[in-house]
């Protein structure tokens, strides 16, 4: 064990010392996947969580529906293999084709690309029970054999904590930055905090943070009540080095447009700040 110490010792440890750590970067480019042959995309950007249930597939469709009306060719890459629900709030239903070239994803309104396992099984609500490896296997083939074509910005929605999806992806895709996604529980602001060790872990730029929940706006007098909470998401991207790309309310009418299968329709400015920093890649 002597001659390992170096890689077993966190006090030791370095970015650069281990040749097989998943943070080394000559290691990091050897595994990435090469890009579909007919595609041609410009940005891949992470939407990432530290646990579930904070709205993080809300803010990925919002992120793509509001680059999409800014006039950007955008696409979705589903990667929360086991929830998916990115098809059913764009109204996507059905089976995906494919031929020799590779899968051709669903196309929304406003022409917004997307793959999703739901959309290469028979049965949209049966379970995919499948093991970790098998996942991000599935995973690495939504990217390379996708014909995404023409894209500027690919959101890769993934499933919350920092289990094999998201080292997949960012091992794997060539990643220009992560957005995280929080609510205003102080709870929450912990967890969140492994997003962004395990983003820095990867050399992975952290563009921002955005929290969803943070407040419901009374519809008669207009006050904004804080139903879970005062927001701490200042604090945490003060102490992380990082923006605020977003404070988003708590509107019953988001709900209504995703179990509609209208997301597209959605307008959110409350994200514009959010498209700035992304326009600015």
């Amino acid at each position: 064990m002597a001659e390992n110490s170096s890689c077993s010792s966190a006090s030791s440890c370095s970015k650069e010392s281990c040749e097989g750590c998943a943070s080394n970067q000559n290691n990091k480019q050897s595994m990435q996947e090469a890009m579909n042959a007919y595609s041609d995309i410009k940005h891949v950007i992470g939407v990432v969580s530290g646990k579930g249930g904070v709205g993080k597939s809300f803010v990925t469709s919002s992120l793509a529906v509001q680059m999409a009306k800014a006039g950007y060719k955008v696409g979705i890459l589903d990667a929360d293999i086991t929830g998916p629900s990115i098809p059913k709030m764009f109204g996507a239903h059905g089976q995906i084709v494919g031929d020799e070239k590779g899968m051709y994803p669903f196309e929304t309104e406003g022409e917004i690309k997307i793959i999703s396992i739901n959309l290469l099984m028979d049965d949209e609500e049966a379970p995919v029970v499948w093991r970790g490896p098998v996942i991000a296997g599935a995973v690495k083939q939504f990217w390379n054999e996708t014909v995404w074509g023409d894209i500027d910005y690919l959101f890769v929605d993934m499933p919350p904590g920092t289990g094999d999806v998201p080292l997949t992806v960012f091992q794997s895709l060539p990643v220009d930055g992560i957005v995280v996604v929080t609510s205003p529980q102080e709870l929450v602001q912990m967890i969140v905090r492994k997003a962004f060790n395990m983003a820095n872990m990867m050399d992975i730029p952290v563009l921002g943070v955005v929290e969803n929940f943070s407040y419901l706006k009374c519809p008669d007098c207009g006050k904004e009540i804080e139903l879970f909470g005062e927001s701490h998401i200042d604090e945490v991207a003060a102490e992380t080095g990082t923006k605020v790309l977003g404070k988003l309310p708590l509107n019953p009418e988001y709900a209504k447009m995703a179990d509609a299968g209208k997301f597209f329709e959605l307008e959110n400015p409350y994200l514009d700040k959010a498209v700035e920093v992304l326009k600015q890649l």
